[in-house]
């Protein structure tokens, strides 16, 4: 049996009063438990904003796909979050454009685009901040 690699990260910064840059880097496939770390870290950076915004810097370069129940979270973490989502910026290979044009509309009312280079992305998403 080959070794199997998973990893994922996660940082969240506020960007100002109401602007928070959520940070995912994924390696290997996105699983349930993911999300389970996830989601307590992105309700907490939101508590007391009144309308806040989220950037969001996906990795993507290391990702081999999700499971089942972990897209269903994605989904779920989107419909809630949807309307506060405002760029998606994801780093990856053209392989990934189809399904991160896909993951971007989970994200009802963001904008959502895939960059190479991480630098590229950064800039792009420090535009609307």
């Amino acid at each position: 049996m080959g070794e199997y690699h998973h990893g994922f990260s996660v940082s969240i910064e506020r960007a100002g009063d109401e602007r928070v840059l959520l940070s995912l880097r994924a390696r290997g496939k996105l699983e349930h438990q993911d999300y389970e770390t996830l989601v307590p870290m992105l309700e907490s950076a939101l508590a007391g904003m009144t309308h806040p915004k989220i950037d969001v810097l996906f990795d993507m370069r290391e990702l081999e796909g999700w499971e089942i129940r972990a897209a269903w979270d994605d989904l779920k973490l989107g419909v809630k979050h949807g309307r506060q989502f405002d760029r998606v910026a994801m780093v990856g290979s053209k392989y990934w454009q189809e399904i991160a044009a896909k993951v971007g509309t989970w994200f009802i009312g963001g904008e959502a685009r895939i960059f190479e280079h991480r630098e590229e992305a950064l800039a792009w998403l420090q535009e609307s901040a």
